[in-house]
């Protein structure tokens, strides 16, 4: 179907199974950033997507227009020979427990050489929320004026922030009526509102963490597999080189959940206090990808050479802390968060109802014991609790028993504990097996590489 048609005809068209010619998609998504389309409308575009999907080179175009709709940040004087060494990198994750990827791995490229303009989003449903993280630290501000967050880039060499009222202002109304319609899982308008706000930030590649598992956005390893390629071969078509990591979310990602407490995670990462676990392999590997795709290093060698060196000298540590203070935070952050992160005056650990082995999780009921806490949102207006949340949480495959609890519970009352402890003990389930016996997951599951044309 063909521009210059009434939006209704237009509509008509994707409800009947046709496919929207670029230019139409366009002017499309043109009404919905000027208003000209109705609430009715964009609800009825939704539903037609959703139900009768979109071509590849319609899902493509839809992210166009989607990323055009608003500003699209440039960066001149960035880039190889520049006062600021670029390329303009960064990573996406379609969300999880334990998942303070972007936390890390922003500082980490920063120090590689890279600069990452991240815009991140707040928790939702049982996932944890970058923004959420970040807010637990007195003073950072979240929403800076465009000429800060530039400067802060070209000077820290990466800023994680907001979504700000210029970038991509069609997929904020698009997603709001998608809310409402009953058309969130719809593949296309996923994937062109994930890559509509990344790829308006000017990159120059971009890699993606698709989670598969019981705590991850799609339910199946195949659908999970589906968005992983999607994302890859759109946001190439777009312009964007783009790797997708296929990862396991059958268990959290770091042995903690919550806001303050991930945060103090993400420290002990960087300061060297922690030198292995999931959540550095998956980091490192996400990391490793940007190096390659951004020209950073030659080979896969070289860049996990690189960012071994750039971590274990303290570079890492040292641009999260210049990001911070340049947000608005603490200066000595760094040295002293134990007295700016809060803390939650409960913390009680959690026992298994008998020892043995952990052989697998409901990772989605761990992360929404973490929402009950109140370190999660149930409305879109409600607070957070920055200060609750799980540590030590164990691993499928460890053993417990009455020393080794699942996990510890930061709580605001003892009530919230108790409630806590019975959701985790749920949600873990333990056997009298040998730990031979347990199948372990496998962190990494694929990798799929998308060059621009």
């Amino acid at each position: 179907m063909q521009a210059g048609a009434l939006p209704q005809e237009l509509i008509r068209a994707k409800r009947d199974g046709q496919a929207l010619s670029p230019e139409a998609i366009r002017e499309l998504v043109g009404g919905i950033s000027d208003g000209s389309l109705s609430d009715a409308q964009v609800g009825a575009l939704a539903m037609a997507i959703y139900l009768n999907g979109m071509r590849a080179a319609e899902t493509v175009a839809l992210t166009e227009a989607i990323r055009d709709s608003g500003e699209v940040l440039t960066w001149d004087g960035f880039g190889p020979g520049s006062d600021v060494l670029g390329p303009i990198l960064d990573k996406h994750s379609t969300g999880g427990v334990g998942d303070l990827v972007s936390l890390v791995l922003g500082p980490w490229i920063a120090a590689c050489g890279g600069s990452v303009p991240m815009v991140s989003g707040r928790g939702l449903g049982h996932t944890g929320g970058t923004l959420d993280k970040l807010e637990s630290i007195p003073g950072y501000d979240i929403a800076p004026t465009r000429e800060r967050f530039r400067t802060l880039v070209r000077e820290a060499g990466v800023a994680i922030v907001g979504q700000t009222a210029e970038l991509a202002p069609a997929d904020r109304r698009l997603y709001a009526i998608r809310d409402v319609t009953a058309t969130v899982e719809s593949l296309p308008l996923i994937v062109s509102s994930i890559l509509g706000k990344k790829l308006a930030c000017g990159l120059d590649a971009l890699v993606m963490d698709v989670k598969t598992g019981s705590g991850a956005f799609m339910p199946t390893l195949e659908k999970s597999r589906e968005l992983a390629e999607t994302i890859a071969e759109v946001a190439s078509r777009a312009g964007t080189p783009t790797t997708a990591l296929l990862t396991d979310m059958s268990q959290p990602l770091a042995p903690c959940a919550g806001n303050a407490v991930e945060v103090r995670e993400a420290i002990a990462l960087l300061t060297g206090d922690k030198i292995d676990g999931r959540l550095l392999e998956v980091t490192r590997e996400l990391a490793a990808e940007l190096l390659l795709a951004g020209k950073l290093a030659r080979d896969r060698e070289a860049a996990l050479a690189l960012l071994h060196e750039r971590l274990a000298s303290g570079a890492a540590a040292e641009r999260f802390a210049r990001m911070v203070a340049g947000l608005g935070g603490p200066a000595d952050l760094l040295e002293r968060h134990d007295r700016y992160l809060p803390k939650a005056p409960v913390l009680r650990p959690v026992h298994a109802e008998h020892g043995g082995h952990v052989v697998r999780m409901d990772t989605r009921a761990v992360g929404l014991a973490v929402v009950a806490l109140g370190g999660g949102r149930r409305a879109p207006q409600d607070a957070i609790d920055h200060g609750v949340g799980l540590t030590g949480i164990a691993s499928i495959g460890e053993a417990v028993d009455g020393e080794r609890p699942l996990a510890w519970v930061h709580a605001r009352s003892e009530s919230d504990a108790e409630r806590a402890a019975s959701q985790l003990r749920a949600a873990i389930d333990v056997n009298d097996v040998d730990a031979g016996d347990v199948r372990l997951p496998t962190l990494i599951q694929d990798v799929i590489r998308r060059e621009a044309p």
